[in-house]
């Protein structure tokens, strides 16, 4: 079971190169499982019993199923569809001593620098043209091995290896062609889009590492790949979504986006693409905002975004009691300073439900001396009042364009996530 769901893993971030890859493969598989779309613009026809999605900027997605009988509430768990990584300036293409063409980038998020050298990387986003008078847009993913960027040589960089601070203007630029391929880059995107290069109104492209996820170990029990954080707990999510009776509350798969830039945008936490769903789920089967407010006050919210396991070279890292390993099962996050939104009920509801689902949980807190990052469950709760929970499931190299975790812990997730929405 654990490698399967794993491989399963694999393959939707396979399909999943960019934010709105990911949404795209949600929005097919919610559709294949009898799924309506629904439009932000439309006016929107709820029934019990019936089964909806809705996205927004085509990054950020909702999907919720409504009970036959009368709901007490919301059960939401809510993840994010975004990754570090650079993306494609506008105007990108840059000559190199007359001899090369390079890309202008800039980072999205907080990535580690280091480990995007010297590997295959391509392009993949999105591009706006216009159709029948209607501005639409279009994914792309040139899938093929496209661009690199070159370390320098040791030889001419002798400390490298004593520290060195990466310039994003300088050193993360990645090579595109000879001069020859001067004026292409773009005529290459359109024709991966299927469409005419001066058709193109506007893109949001971002580089992708190419290197294809694994399953490896002595006895198979890790699992690497680009963008687990935070594609694994999406797709946990959305499995036990489907899974789950949703017998006596609503069920909401929550993906938002632009967590790694602070969540500010309007299909972000902070923004009320939760909050606005969550009142039209209300106004649409009937009920007056008192109605919505008395519900909310009865729900629960899982944020889910990964978590940092104990480095085996950098034991000294971690919290010296609350170290969250691989493969033991999924991790509940505390912060005193409210980084997260684990409380003490919050998170005896969740090791109740973690009880009810049999699988293990463990416990992150940081070192009281290294801040750590935040997430998007004390955002989304400025805008969605509710009791909530961080969790995660643990991981190494964090932020690296190939990252590590458990292959038992999407499985974990997804039996609890099922178990949410029960």
């Amino acid at each position: 079971m654990y490698r399967e769901t794993a491989e399963e893993l694999l393959g939707f971030i396979a399909k999943s190169p960019t934010c709105f890859h990911a949404v795209a493969a949600m929005k097919e598989i919610l559709k294949a499982e009898g799924c309506t779309e629904l439009r932000e613009e439309d006016r929107w026809s709820l029934e019990k019993g019936g089964k909806y999605y809705v996205t927004r900027n085509d990054s950020a997605l909702i999907a919720f199923a409504v009970p036959k009988e009368e709901a007490k509430g919301y059960r939401i768990m809510a993840s994010h569809s975004d990754s570090p990584t650079f993306k494609i300036k506008e105007n990108p293409e840059m000559e190199a001593e007359g001899k090369y063409v390079k890309l202008n980038v800039e980072c999205y998020g907080g990535m580690i620098c280091a480990p995007w050298f010297d590997r295959p990387l391509s392009v993949a986003g999105r591009v706006v043209v216009k159709e029948n008078g209607e501005i639409v847009s279009k994914l792309v993913n040139v899938d093929r091995d496209l661009l690199m960027i070159p370390n320098l040589a040791i030889h001419m960089n002798r400390t490298v290896n004593d520290g060195y601070k990466f310039n994003a203007q300088k050193d993360m630029l990645p090579l595109y062609g000879m001069g020859s391929a001067k004026g292409t880059f773009m005529k290459t995107v359109a024709e991966a889009a299927g469409i005419k290069e001066e058709d193109i109104l506007g893109h949001d492209l971002f580089l992708y590492n190419r290197q294809e996820g694994a399953i490896w170990g002595a006895e198979n029990e890790f699992v690497s790949s680009a963008r687990l954080d935070d594609l694994q707990c999406a797709f946990s999510s959305l499995k036990g979504f489907l899974a789950g009776k949703k017998e006596k509350y609503i069920a909401v798969h929550c993906v938002l986006d632009n967590e790694e830039v602070g969540s500010g945008t309007k299909q972000g936490a902070a923004s009320t693409f939760l909050h606005d769903v969550l009142v039209r789920i209300n106004s649409g089967l009937g009920h007056d905002y008192e109605d919505y407010l008395r519900k909310l006050a009865g729900s629960f919210m899982v944020s889910a975004d990964n978590a940092h396991a104990v480095h085996p070279n950098y034991a000294e890292k971690a919290d010296p009691v609350n170290r969250p390993c691989m493969n033991e099962g999924i991790v509940i996050k505390y912060s005193a300073n409210q980084k997260y939104c684990t409380d003490g009920v919050s998170a005896a509801v969740f090791k109740d439900l973690c009880r009810k689902a049999e699988v293990p949980f463990q416990i992150f807190t940081n070192r009281s001396d290294i801040l750590g990052g935040s997430t998007l469950g004390n955002i989304s709760t400025t805008q969605v009042a509710l009791s909530a929970v961080d969790i995660g499931l643990a991981q190494l190299a964090m932020h690296s364009p190939y990252e590590t975790a458990g292959v038992k812990d999407t499985a974990y997730l997804v039996k609890a996530a099922e178990m949410l929405f029960e």
